[in-house]
């Protein structure tokens, strides 16, 4: 199940948000995690609200002058709301100043305090798709991950088809490597899926004959992506096989898989002998880059192929 603490997040975001401890640091331990969020009406990040307060509330310089605003009881009325919710952590942004009662709220119910000098949309904006790819739910597939031409794709098939020996080559010719036999996946957008390498595995990719191979190694750092998000499947089938005889020589409409609830492209390519198979994948790849832009070639050869045929009835 993911989660993360909040002394993790501080860690993680310090740097980047500039991320001060204010009060409540005994609270470092509060945990985020996916199932408790998805149960719950609160939303993950945002300003100020005592009505369904958020995971982390955050509190600008507009949020700040409301609660100055509020006489005493008023405001003490507010902050229990707040001590009753199930907030993770506070985090104050720009100049807003920190009101005296939720320091003390915060030091008394271990709810950590955080400042940031950025302003509150900009630190919402970080947190959210940081905390949207931390702490979305994993998959696993099998296959080989692989940046070519900056486009991600999963290269599935039976086992000895030759997924490796054909991610060695791509390799070979510039590309990169993500994941090889195990990938990961996580949803972190409703239609994206970015795949990562298990740590175990990371750099490393086996082939039949040579053994385990350390891609990082033979070919440096340019060689391997960390992660990668899943826009293309390449299905390779062995020859001789039942599905081999189905696929479509002309393939006129899209053909999509669904992996964890998206619709990702597939190509599926029959494994020939004398094919080359790496220069096969990169022409898929720059094909559903033009696709993308609303160039397909198979559609306009059929087009151009029925006004021959127009013309030659009339």
């Amino acid at each position: 199940m993911p989660q993360i603490s909040i002394e993790q997040l501080f860690e993680d975001k310090k740097e980047n948000l500039a991320l001060s401890w204010e009060a409540g640091r005994d609270g470092g331990d509060r945990q985020l995690d996916d199932k408790m969020i998805d149960q719950s009406t609160q939303g993950l990040v945002g300003h100020l609200n005592f009505i369904h307060p958020n995971w982390v509330q955050i509190l600008s310089e507009t949020e700040t002058d409301y609660l100055d605003q509020l006489d005493p009881i008023a405001l003490q009325e507010n902050i229990n709301k707040l001590d009753q919710s199930s907030i993770a952590c506070i985090i104050v942004t720009g100049g807003a100043s920190i009101p005296t009662l939720l320091r003390a709220l915060a030091e008394s119910s271990r709810i950590p305090l955080l400042r940031s000098p950025y302003s509150g949309l900009e630190v919402i904006w970080l947190l959210r798709t940081y905390l949207e790819r931390v702490l979305a739910p994993p998959s696993t597939l099998h296959g080989v991950l692989l940046d070519v031409l900056g486009v991600g794709v999963m290269i599935i098939g039976e086992s000895g088809v030759g997924k490796s020996e054909l991610a060695l080559e791509l390799v070979s010719r510039g590309h990169g490597l993500v994941a090889d036999d195990v990938v990961e996946l996580r949803r972190i957008a409703p239609e994206t899926l970015e795949g990562r390498c298990p740590p175990m595995l990371r750099d490393f990719l086996e082939v039949r004959g040579l053994g385990v191979l350390n891609i990082r190694t033979i070919f440096g750092e340019t060689a391997v992506r960390r992660r990668k998000s899943m826009k293309l499947i390449v299905h390779l089938l062995k020859p001789g096989g039942a599905d081999a005889n189905s696929v479509e020589r002309l393939p006129i409409n899209d053909v999509n898989e669904t992996v964890m609830g998206v619709n990702v492209r597939k190509v599926i390519i029959p494994v020939v002998a004398g094919r080359n198979l790496a220069v096969l994948v990169e022409a898929a790849v720059r094909n559903y880059v033009l696709q993308l832009r609303g160039i397909d070639s198979t559609k306009e050869f059929l087009a151009r192929h029925e006004q021959e045929m127009g013309k030659e009835c009339d």
